[in-house]
């Protein structure tokens, strides 16, 4: 099998499993309605829409689930630190950043983000420390987040802000994000909820809340690698994770190394390992930050990963800390 059949063979098994979701999607939205109706849009954290909003921030931590938090104790640096602005925790990240003292009541602007509408999200919110920390957490959740889940979240305190996540948009009047946008709107949401890109997973769509949402002038990116290192296991990586099936890919052919590409990071003078899920993840994050406003400044302060090029500020976090200005105050 040749690189682009290869190329292709992959990029149909990820659209096989995003067709496999529409169902669950629509359940997922069926079933959290009543509760979309009743609870707040996030436009309650947009300051374009919320004029009762104090002091909203004007920079942002997102903090996704890379493998560089651990390796350059990124979070001990945060909590050491003065930063006075957001923090946007990826919901797999939500246990290990309250353990490590990351808290709303150290970071009073504290947010998570869950977009998957898997029922393997539900274990992040199933927590002590997250009970704990709960009341003072504001969540930002699609419509087709798994209903378990949102009600694990609700039950911990964390108050429930809704989005759409956009995937089928481009079909205009018969996609599924048009309907469900026109469904919430019937009842409840005059203005309807935002509506955000999510390039795939929650790490780029924490940066879309962050700009969209939030409208923070500065996002800072720690753990948002979307690359393997390069002392992953081999079977880790060619299946992501175990997500997806291996059966068909011949490790011996040359195609296959042209696919899981080793690639060199100049930036942190480092090397990473793309698989083809990775690659559209960092392809799509690094081409919306490229047509991002002018106004908004994105920051990679990973030390590592695939995210780094046009409009990317790539500097080490302790020096993004150090010379930080507490600029969300007034």
């Amino acid at each position: 099998m040749n690189t682009d059949n290869l190329q292709n063979s992959m990029e149909k098994i990820i659209e096989q499993q995003h067709y496999k979701d529409f169902d669950t999607w629509i359940e997922n939205f069926s079933l959290n309605l009543n509760d979309i109706w009743t609870e707040p849009s996030a436009h309650e954290l947009n300051p374009s829409y919320n004029s009762n909003l104090k002091n909203p921030p004007s920079s942002a931590i997102v903090i996704g689930k890379g493998p560089s938090v651990k390796k350059h104790k990124h979070l001990e640096l945060l909590l050491n630190s003065d930063y006075d602005g957001a923090i946007i925790c990826t919901d797999g990240m939500l246990p290990t950043v309250l353990e490590s003292g990351i808290t709303p009541e150290r970071f009073p602007n504290f947010f998570v983000v869950t977009i998957d509408p898997d029922s393997s999200t539900r274990q992040w919110y199933d927590k002590d420390i997250v009970d704990r920390f709960g009341k003072n957490i504001k969540g930002i959740f699609t419509t087709v987040s798994h209903p378990p889940t949102v009600i694990r979240a609700r039950e911990s305190g964390i108050k429930i802000h809704w989005i759409h996540s956009l995937f089928d948009y481009n079909e205009g009047i018969k996609s599924f994000n048009y309907i469900s946008g026109k469904i919430v709107r019937s009842k409840n949401h005059n203005h309807g909820l935002p509506a955000i890109q999510t390039g795939g997973n929650v790490g780029t769509s924490s940066w879309f809340a962050a700009w969209k949402i939030l409208q923070c002038k500065e996002i800072v990116l720690i753990g948002i690698n979307h690359g393997w290192e390069e002392d992953d296991p081999l079977d880790i990586i060619i299946s992501h994770n175990k997500m997806l099936s291996t059966k068909d890919i011949d490790q011996t052919k040359p195609s296959f190394k042209k696919l899981f590409e080793k690639s060199y990071n100049p930036e942190f003078d480092c090397y990473f390992i793309y698989d083809p899920i990775f690659r559209f993840y960092s392809n799509a994050f690094r081409e919306f930050i490229s047509r991002s406003p002018e106004w908004l400044t994105t920051i990679n302060s990973t030390e590592g990963g695939s995210i780094f090029g046009n409009r990317v500020i790539c500097k080490k976090f302790s020096e993004f800390l150090n010379s930080h200005k507490r600029i969300s105050k007034p």
